[in-house]
């Protein structure tokens, strides 16, 4: 499992917090955020090259999806 840090654009700053990978061999992987104060949990996964939430805390900003998306696909490209 890979863990890194990030942090998602909030309505009264950035949220900062770690992403994990959970690999799951029958479904695809998702990605987990967790806020270091524990107030946001997003995870997330990608479905026909579209980032899709499925589950974590309520409410979140939907935005937040395809941010952590980007950060995720910029992790992993070749030139990281």
């Amino acid at each position: 499992m890979e863990i890194f840090e990030t942090n998602l654009a909030g309505t009264d700053g950035l949220i900062d917090g770690l992403v994990s990978t959970n690999p799951d061999p029958e479904r695809s992987q998702h990605y987990t955020f967790s806020s270091i104060d524990g107030s946001l949990v997003l995870e997330i996964y990608k479905d026909n090259g579209q980032w899709k939430r499925a589950g974590g805390t309520d409410p979140y900003l939907s935005g937040w999806i395809d941010e952590l998306g980007d950060q995720i696909d910029q992790r992993n490209s070749p030139a990281f």
